[in-house]
């Protein structure tokens, strides 16, 4: 039989080999508490210095950053208006066109393809419909899908409607390689085209009833109509101009279109930038050998895709509180200052979160807690079974029904890699954030950092005088779409991850205690370690 004492030595390798088979971070809590229970180790929490990091409200928003775009307009109460437009170039899809004789525009129709509930759809087919050019019986077949949406979605009962705008850029916007940041001004010029949007989209398919062949076959779109006028004097009338001869001639004469929507307490919708598309359907004199002229369908298409300089505009209005709160927080440019190790900070209450280049925040464990678990590591020989910062929802600030954050992207100050939790237990199927109750006020958060904290405190070297910060932003990180592998720390969704949310800091009334030990029940931003004896 295995004596007691042998087993309380195995015990601490044992339970690594539990949390190894339950992700790292699974349900550590209640296994870790029932481990240690009556064994010499301990569940503890400690409190920790949480702050807020005002990041100016400006983030990277060209090409290189936009895997998606958000478009819209939205409002709350905690972090006010924020106003976002999309800007991009256009390229003609062939250099110096020939029209064909007497070219006159039908139609200019810009496609955007916003992302959609796959899985809730209606469907509208018309029997008896006639195809208006050249008046063909057929049959019409409307599928619509709801577009997804972050913000206030109705007005009343009703569906929230809103008035999209398009209009001509009247500014270079350089080379789709420039940095841009989502402050940026571009001079934006006339509207040229407009559409009113209930939300949905639809796809389009239109059959001859003789033969059954298709007339018209439009993907899951939102269709906008353009001015003809504009691009019959802007394309169509420039034929044979150097203008339209070569692409960098054309970028400088037409420069781009922005995309923007008016309602101010609206929604924010996101789509693929390289989908969006824009046809000019025209006609034209084409004469046969017999000398008979025909008016001749055609069309061109303005490339608004790869290769051109994509950029997002985020324009944000903000209450009092919150920038009474950012004019406490620690400035984002100086948080990775060499000279500055251990930046001053103000420990904060209240926590905001937000996407898109809103606040992030900072989270530190303060020297005197390093200090007491290295002297337990060194003294008592304790090993460190689990470690993880824990978060709740501010349920006092934050208590709508808009959804939470569900990802949140971490890195320890000063350094650009990932977390060694995130590359040394990635083999073991270890989830950096785990998150529990989303869908109420009660949501919380637990930031896996087990390898991080066991690196600091079994560090001989480390300097003890000084706390450790992480800095926290609201994102998910990007991953190769073939390996599956993220593509590193700086590639993530943060310039256009629409999430936002309050979360409850340190306890400002008891500061002298920070970084001591706390009830594990408390709900303040907290460290939370399992350890036990080796």
């Amino acid at each position: 039989m295995i004596k007691i004492k042998t087993l309380m030595k195995l015990l601490p390798f044992l339970l690594m080999g539990v949390i190894v088979l339950n992700s790292c971070e699974g349900d550590l809590d209640d296994l870790g508490s029932q481990l240690v229970e009556g064994a010499d180790g301990a569940d503890q929490a400690y409190s920790i210095i949480a702050y807020n990091i005002n990041n100016n409200d400006v983030i990277q928003s060209d090409a290189s950053k936009l895997d998606s775009v958000r478009i819209g307009n939205f409002e709350e109460d905690v972090f006010g208006s924020q106003k976002v437009s999309y800007l991009t170039q256009l390229r003609l899809d062939t250099y110096n066109p020939d029209f064909g004789k007497n070219p006159v525009i039908d139609s200019v129709v810009l496609t955007l393809k916003p992302r959609y509930a796959t899985d809730s759809l209606t469907t509208n087919t018309t029997e008896d419909y006639i195809y208006p050019d050249g008046s063909v019986a057929a049959k019409k077949v409307v599928t619509t899908y709801p577009v997804s949406k972050y913000g206030r979605t109705k007005n009343g009962k009703d569906k929230l409607v809103v008035n999209i705008k398009v209009n001509e850029v009247t500014d270079f916007m350089g080379g789709a390689s420039d940095s841009l940041s989502s402050n940026k001004a571009f001079a934006i010029g006339s509207e040229i085209g407009s559409k009113s949007f209930n939300g949905t989209i639809n796809s389009v398919v239109i059959t001859k009833d003789s033969d059954g062949t298709e007339l018209v076959n439009n993907a899951v779109s939102l269709r906008i109509p353009l001015d003809k006028p504009f691009f019959q004097d802007k394309i169509i009338a420039k034929q044979g101009n150097q203008v339209l001869k070569d692409a960098a001639s054309f970028i400088r004469y037409f420069k781009g279109i922005s995309i923007s929507v008016d309602e101010p307490k609206g929604y924010l919708f996101s789509m693929a930038p390289n989908d969006a598309g824009i046809v000019i359907y025209y006609k034209n004199d084409v004469t046969a050998t017999d000398g008979t002229v025909t008016r001749t369908k055609a069309q061109t298409t303005l490339n608004l895709g790869s290769g051109n300089t994509h950029f997002s505009s985020i324009i944000f209005n903000r209450p009092t509180d919150y920038t009474t709160a950012m004019g406490l927080a620690v400035k984002a440019k100086d948080l990775d200052k060499p000279e500055v190790p251990q930046f001053s900070v103000t420990a904060a209450d209240k926590l905001y979160m937000q996407g898109m280049g809103g606040s992030s925040i900072g989270l530190r464990i303060p020297a005197g807690t390093i200090l007491s678990l290295k002297k337990l590591y060194k003294e008592n020989k304790v090993g460190i079974v689990s470690a993880k910062l824990r978060l709740f929802n501010d349920d006092t600030t934050w208590k709508n029904s808009y959804r939470k954050p569900s990802s949140l992207i971490v890195r320890q100050n000063n350094e650009t890699g990932f977390l060694p939790d995130m590359t040394e237990l990635a083999s073991a199927g270890y989830s950096l954030i785990k998150t529990a109750n989303l869908s109420t006020e009660n949501a919380s958060y637990d930031i896996g950092i087990t390898a991080s904290l066991k690196k600091i405190i079994e560090d001989e070297t480390y300097d003890v005088t000084k706390g450790k910060d992480f800095i926290v932003n609201v994102g998910s990180y990007l991953s190769d779409a073939s390996t599956g592998l993220l593509l590193g720390q700086a590639y993530n969704d943060r310039a256009y991850n629409p999430y936002r949310i309050v979360l409850k800091g340190t306890d400002i009334n008891n500061l002298g205690n920070a970084g001591e030990k706390i009830l594990n029940t408390s709900k303040v931003a907290q460290l939370r370690i399992i350890y036990t004896k080796k």
